[in-house]
């Protein structure tokens, strides 16, 4: 999904970076926040199905980051931005500049809404704070976190000074993965299955696909990876996204299973919101998972104002400009999180709308005109497929996200965290 959220800056041919981290580099990327919907991603699809999209859609992601590296080769462009421009002109840059907005813009108010949801349950745990307390608001907590966190980071301007970020977002992400697989053993047990919960399709598996494109990209930072690389070669480049994307999508199979077997249908948008308020163990969790989003807010500014940058100021922003275009994307950010509460819709929103269109299309598309091999070559005739399904997945994720929204259950209590009502099967619960 969405770590080090860098918009690619050209780099001059061989950098300092070994393979490993590079593929570091690759795999955090994938690992992000994403990863927190991916288990309500099966609920979606059905959970063998699902299991099967998301290596479909790590497929595909591995493909695609190959695909653009040898479009940059073709056109010797060496960022994202500088491919589109060269392949598509002026028309095909604007809309990637508005999808490579779109993307972080919307992923920044799915992490304020998660801040919202996360540590208000986090502090709930602290004694003598109750029901009642300003604390337990999840409107304070995001105007909390934005005034004294995610706003004065966000200010910086060389996103060096974030280079730790990945790494604690990593290791935070891993102990995220233990608490979820521990509570899957131990708590399982005590969440009535839902019916159909091991169907093998359900009927929203095309908005699943926009909720793992949502977690698997990284196509934004291809560029700037592949340039760190010593020796940046086409062969070089492959052995590290396919070794990454395969290491990212085990951890994200183990993630979204786990999940998924824990809470079967009842499985919400945000995972955490599925566990009890008493659990201490998911508490550490929520806190680590709060954490993680708060460091990766501010990488993703640095992209919408990267873009904004390069649209409208050649590039370039004077300090005062620097703030004011920074103060008013965080704003509008904070603002709609504040109004919306819903993350499953988000994700699926982000994915079908930004996502897809960046992992699936635009790389294929640039490639498919840049090729100069035979129309019935294997990767003009893969690449003519996944367009294809990018275009489906888009198109009808988007009509069936907006015919039928998620209900969430939004900061309530489960039903079978009450031990009186596990026998009965409504599915929330005022707390």
């Amino acid at each position: 999904d969405d770590q080090t959220a860098l918009v690619s800056k050209p780099r001059k041919k061989g950098g300092k970076g070994d393979l490993a981290s590079a593929g570091f580099n690759i795999i955090n990327s994938i690992i992000g926040s994403g990863i927190i919907g991916l288990p309500y991603s099966m609920k979606e699809a059905g959970f063998p199905l699902g299991v099967l999209l998301l290596f479909v859609v790590a497929y595909i992601t591995d493909y695609s980051i190959i695909l653009l590296i040898k479009g940059g080769n073709l056109s010797s462009a060496n960022t994202y931005q500088d491919l589109v421009r060269k392949t598509y002109g002026l028309v095909g840059y604007l809309i990637l500049s508005t999808l490579q907005f779109l993307y972080p813009f919307i992923a920044m108010i799915s992490y304020n809404i998660i801040t919202g949801d996360t540590l208000t349950k986090v502090f709930q745990r602290i004694p003598g704070v109750g029901p009642d307390n300003v604390l337990t608001d999840r409107h304070f907590i995001i105007l909390l976190a934005t005034i004294i966190f995610t706003l004065p980071i966000s200010l910086y301007r060389d996103i060096a000074k974030l280079g730790k970020v990945s790494l604690i977002s990593l290791i935070l992400t891993i102990v995220i993965l233990i608490v979820v697989m521990v509570r899957t053993v131990t708590f399982s047990p005590q969440v009535p299955k839902s019916e159909n919960a091991w169907i093998f399709a359900k009927s929203n598996a095309v908005q699943a696909v926009g909720v793992m494109s949502f977690a698997f990209i990284c196509n934004h930072n291809s560029f700037l990876i592949y340039g760190s690389l010593e020796e940046p070669t086409l062969k070089n480049w492959s052995r590290v996204t396919h070794v990454s994307v395969s290491l990212a999508v085990i951890i994200s199979v183990v993630f979204a299973a786990c999940g998924y077997m824990t809470f079967t249908g009842y499985t919400e948008g945000d995972l955490f919101e599925n566990y009890c308020r008493d659990d201490s163990l998911a508490t550490f969790g929520r806190f680590c998972y709060g954490v993680t989003v708060i460091l990766t807010f501010p990488l993703e500014c640095f992209v919408t104002r990267e873009v904004i940058a390069n649209v409208f100021f050649h590039g370039n922003l004077s300090t005062v400009f620097h703030i004011l275009v920074t103060v008013v994307i965080i704003a509008v950010a904070t603002g709609v999180s504040l109004v919306y509460d819903c993350l499953g819709i988000v994700l699926e929103l982000n994915g079908v709308l930004s996502a897809t269109p960046l992992v699936f299309i635009i790389p294929t598309a640039c490639y498919l005109k840049l090729s100069k091999e035979r129309w019935n070559h294997s990767d003009n005739l893969i690449s003519c497929l996944i367009l294809a399904i990018g275009v489906l997945v888009m198109t009808v994720g988007f009509v069936l996200t907006v015919l039928h929204p998620q209900e969430c259950s939004h900061g309530k209590e489960m039903f079978y965290c009450f031990s009186s009502n596990i026998s009965s099967h409504n599915s929330t619960l005022p707390p």
